[in-house]
């Protein structure tokens, strides 16, 4: 009996966007499969944020093809690419500092209604016991660790198909990483979920993703599984300092 083959739920085919004059993306083509984990790692300006950001609509694509589940979503607006079950947890957090916890989890909710709002606000609370904790503290006032948890449980708040995560372990100690990394794993392993990370930190993302892509100067430069991407030498010499 032969495995069923994987389910296409993302790709990307030849996508360019530009910054006024400046061309970020130079014609990007990029797939994801139901069920996945997939990293994208790459230097500082590499266009790898511009990338994650053109799929939920700002900025446009101008040329090429994004497809969610076979739908063209290059022309839609970002509120309708969420309502197909695309959720971001964008680079910096950028949760609303002065709201609580519980209403910015609210405002993650927006997309699904309310119907299954308390069931969701516990799962992220099961997730993030922290958070919980924390319900009714302003979110500017939490550390960087519990801002990361809190605009993860504000994108699950949404129940994505598709959970996009720009630099979750950006400027956090080792452990709360090590936690981050572990709840991702679980999200995939345990829910399914389909998980697409934005991520500097190559080790932790490939170690982490079933695939990976690496970008250079808004081009994919190298695909592959993340195993076979770790034991590149050239991707250990560029992003993994001599081994890690």
């Amino acid at each position: 009996m032969k495995a069923a083959l994987p389910k296409l739920l993302l790709s990307v085919h030849g996508v360019k966007a530009f910054y006024g004059n400046i061309i970020a993306l130079k014609g990007v083509d990029l797939t994801i499969n139901e069920g996945e984990i997939v990293a994208l790692i790459g230097a500082n300006g590499a266009g790898k944020t511009t990338l994650m950001m053109t799929i939920f609509g700002n900025p446009r694509a101008q040329e090429g093809a994004i497809l969610f589940e076979q739908r063209d979503i290059a022309a839609m607006k970002t509120h309708d690419i969420a309502r197909l079950g695309l959720a971001q947890s964008p680079e910096g957090r950028r949760i609303f500092p002065r709201m609580t916890v519980y209403e910015n989890l609210q405002m993650g909710a927006a997309i699904s209604g309310q119907a299954h709002f308390a069931a969701d606000l516990e799962r992220v609370f099961t997730i993030f016991p922290r958070l919980k904790e924390r319900s009714s503290q302003r979110g500017g006032t939490l550390s960087g660790g519990e801002q990361q948890m809190l605009a993860i449980g504000r994108a699950l708040m949404s129940r994505p198909r598709l959970l996009m995560l720009d630099e979750p372990s950006l400027g956090l100690a080792p452990l709360i990483v090590k936690q981050i990394f572990d709840v991702i794993a679980a999200l995939n392993k345990e829910e399914g979920l389909t998980v697409f990370l934005v991520e500097q930190n190559a080790y932790h993302a490939l170690k982490l993703a079933d695939r990976g892509y690496v970008m250079v100067n808004g081009l994919i430069t190298l695909s592959g599984s993340g195993r076979e991407l770790l034991a590149r030498p050239e991707i250990r010499a560029a992003y993994l300092e001599g081994g890690h």
